[in-house]
This record gives C-alpha cells, sequence and structure tokens, in this order.
C-alpha cells in the first residue's frame, strides 16, 4: 500500500541488487525554495500591513484581535494538517489550499479597497490561518522525498536561509506599500506571491500520485498520530522536547523582553533594531554556510555543541553591560541558530517514518507556532515578579534542556522499526517505487 506521495522518477530497486541512491533534483528543490522565498515575503509584508492598519482602526485591542484570528486557527489546524497530508498526499493539500487562499487574498483586496472597518481583516487572517495550518505539515513533507542523509542537512539549510530573507525584506516591504498606497495593495502584492508559490507547486509535484486509502481510518483519527509517535519513538520525542524548550525559552526574550530591557537601561529604541539586525545577519550568513557545508559537518556539533551555544548566549545576553556588547552576543546566537535550526528539523525528518511524515511535521510545526504565545504570557507575568533580567536568566536556564534533550535523541536508533504489514499488504508495498 502507497502511504506516502512519491516523484513519478523514482526508479524501483531491482533483482537481489542494493537499491541505489537516486539524486537530488535540485532543480525542484530550487523551485520549493524560490516559491516560498516569495510567498513569505509576501506574506511579511502583508503581515505588518495588516498589524499597522489595525492600529490605525482600533489600537491595540484591534491588533490583539487580529493576531488572535491570526494565531489560533493555524495551530489548531496543524494538528489536522499533517493528518491531510499523510491520507491525501502534499500536492492534493498544497495545490488546493494555495489556490484557495490566493482567491481569498484577491477577494480581501476588493473588499478593503472599498471599506475602513476591522470585520475583513479580522476574516481574512482567520481563513488564511486555517488554509496555512492545513499546508505547513505538507510543505514539510516535501524536501524529505527529494533529499535524503546528508543532502537533507543541505537542501534544509537553503530553505532555512529563505525564511531568515523573509522577514527582513518583507517588513520593510510592508511598511514601503502602505506608506504609498492602501492595504488592498499589500493584499494584491501577497495574492501575487501566493500564485507565484502556485505556479512553483505544480513543477514540484509534478508526477506525484495519491496515497491508497486505508480502510477504516479516519481523518480524524489520524490527526492524533504526531502525538502517538512522539509516544512509540523516543529520537522523536526528544528532537520534540529540544524544539520546545529552545523555542519556549527564546521567543520571550526576542519579543518581549528585549526592548524592556533596552528601554531599562536607557539604550533607546534603535539599539533593538541594531541587535535583531545582527541576529538576523548572524542567522542567515550560518544558514548558507550550512547549505554548502552541513554534510561536513557532525551532527553532533549542529544539533548539541549549537544548542549549548544558544543557551549559554541567551543567558549572557541578559548581562551584557552595553550595546556593542550585546548587538555582538546576538550576532553569534544568530549564528549558532542558523545551524541548530535545521539540524533540529533534519534530524526529525529522518527519525519519522516515512508514511506518516506529515503528521511529525504537524508536531514538530506546533513546537514552535505553539510556543511563542505561551512564551510571551507565561515570562511576561512572571516578570512583573521577579524582573525582566532575572526572568531573562531563567529563560536561559531552560534553553540548556535543548542540548541535554537532544544527547538523550542521538542515543536512540534513527527509525523504530513498525509492525509488519500483512500479507496482503506487503504484496501491495513490492510495487512502490524505492524511496532511498
Amino acid at each position: 500500500m502507497t502511504t506516502t506521495d512519491t516523484p513519478a522518477t523514482a526508479s524501483p530497486a531491482t533483482g537481489s541488487a542494493a537499491p541505489q541512491r537516486p539524486p537530488v533534483p535540485w532543480g525542484r528543490v530550487a523551485s520549493l525554495v524560490s516559491g516560498q522565498a516569495a510567498v513569505q515575503l509576501g506574506s511579511f509584508a502583508l503581515l505588518i500591513a495588516m498589524n499597522w492598519t489595525a492600529v490605525q482602526i482600533g489600537g491595540t485591542r484591534a491588533v490583539t484581535l487580529l493576531m488572535l484570528a491570526a494565531t489560533i486557527p493555524r495551530a489548531l489546524m496543524l494538528i489536522f494538517g499533517g493528518a491531510f497530508a499523510d491520507a491525501l498526499g502534499p500536492r492534493f493539500v498544497l495545490l488546493r489550499t494555495t489556490s484557495a487562499r490566493v482567491a481569498v487574498l484577491a477577494a480581501g483586496a476588493v473588499v478593503v479597497a472599498g471599506t475602513h472597518t476591522l470585520w475583513p481583516l479580522v476574516v481574512i487572517a482567520l481563513v488564511e490561518g486555517v488554509l496555512l495550518g492545513l499546508a505547513g505539515p505538507a510543505s514539510g513533507v516535501l524536501l524529505p522525498m527529494f533529499a535524503r542523509g546528508d543532502q537533507l542537512a543541505r537542501a534544509n539549510s537553503l530553505y532555512s536561509m529563505v525564511l531568515r530573507v523573509a522577514p527582513i525584506l518583507g517588513a520593510p516591504a510592508g511598511a514601503f506599500l502602505i506608506t504609498v498606497g492602501e492595504l488592498w495593495v499589500a493584499l494584491a502584492v501577497a495574492a501575487l506571491t501566493g500564485a507565484v508559490w502556485l505556479g512553483c507547486l505544480l513543477h514540484v509535484t509534478h508526477g506525484f500520485t495519491r496515497p491508497e486509502p486505508e480502510p477504516g481510518v479516519s481523518l480524524v483519527k489520524r490527526s492524533g498520530d504526531g502525538f502517538r509517535l512522539l509516544a512509540r519513538h523516543p529520537r522523536l520525542c526528544w528532537m520534540f522536547v529540544a524544539s520546545l524548550c529552545l523555542d519556549l525559552a527564546f521567543s520571550w526574550p526576542a519579543e518581549v523582553a528585549l526592548p524592556l530591557l533596552v528601554s531599562e537601561r536607557g539604550w533607546g529604541v534603535g539599539a533593538v533594531g541594531v541587535v535583531l539586525a545582527a541576529f538576523s545577519i548572524g542567522a542567515l550568513g550560518s544558514s548558507a554556510l550550512g547549505a554548502a557545508l552541513a554534510h561536513r559537518i557532525p551532527m553532533y556539533v549542529r544539533l548539541v555543541v549549537t544548542g549549548a551555544g544558544l543557551a549559554a548566549g541567551i543567558l549572557v545576553m541578559a548581562l551584557m553591560p552595553s550595546v556593542v556588547s550585546l548587538t555582538a552576543v546576538a550576532a553569534a546566537v544568530g549564528l549558532l541558530s542558523g545551524l541548530n535550526g535545521p539540524a533540529i528539523v533534519t534530524l526529525y525528518q529522518q527519525s519519522a517514518p516515512e508514511e506518516r511524515m506529515g503528521a511529525a511535521m504537524s508536531t514538530l510545526s506546533l513546537a514552535g507556532i505553539g510556543t511563542a504565545p505561551l512564551s510571551i504570557a507565561v515570562f511576561s507575568s512572571l516578570s512583573l515578579w521577579l524582573g525582566v533580567q532575572t526572568t531573562w536568566l531563567i529563560c536561559g536556564a531552560i534553553a540548556f534542556v535543548s542540548p541535554v534533550a537532544a544527547v538523550l535523541a542521538l542515543r536512540h536508533p534513527a527509525r523504530t522499526e513498525e509492525p509488519a504489514p500483512a500479507p496482503a499488504a506487503a504484496a501491495a508495498d513490492l510495487s512502490v517505487p524505492a524511496a532511498v
């Protein structure tokens, strides 16, 4: 039984010869990365434009409502997105969710052009959050289908570069669009970049086949596969813990505590931009290094050593006495983050069962997206009692759980064998093209 989409170009193993590892289709990888670069750029520009418009309409309450409408549905749909990706295949899910998103943004541009109220923004954010949540795990399935082993590490580093560049370019682009035009212009641009991503997906997923349905297994039941994988696979469980703790420890310092600390020390708001720019440049540089040389750097270094360095860096940032020293440490943290993030994703993908890759990626995405509001709520409340610097130090201490969990993950085998299939299913599996 075919349980994951497979590119039609894969060739089956023949005879008793060992299966040959197919070359990485870098053309498809390039289309995937290019399409993501376009759509992420448009998404960040739209985020800035919508938030600024919400501020003008209703102030802080309007922005809060808009963010909740965008983030809560997306986090919830990630759970079902993994089940959809495994049951229906990434091509089916991505083409339909992306087409629907382009249509929603285009229609939103028409509606917003004729009104200046908050409700269209909330509806757009709500629907877009649902679509992005459903599509997220399916996007995470694609790279492991094209690249294996060390090449997967390089591909993930290249993908990480796109995610680093998008906010750097997208934020000022959104500010520019809302300055020279109106919100409908940003919506139209986001729809256009979504159409570019749709065109790239048509090339990337060309030849993919739909998985065979599993009798008696509903999508609701499959929505819990990601959490069941964590219970059955120790390596996946510890990698989930490593990602969760690092994101939990870093979200509040980066988004809330940094401006507060800068304000307390009288350094001026410009210091916040300088520190964040240093972090982004460092992360971008190390992601580029990983795209070229990740296969030559041991996984232990990329995962455990950098994780320990990140935790130490978070601690030290709270103690820096000047803007210059804080900026230097932020750049170092960025450098380590650009290697650590793709390493976590790569090891998680290599450790997950291929037929449940969508479910696995949904839980990993949830560890990142779901922790930001939790981190902000918990540590903001704690800082009212302990102060910003002390709470920041606690975040650094929590971050040290990540490299420890990574060490425990590496002590377990990459994949735990699943129960042997029934004879009929086993016979059907003989016709599946070799994936490795």
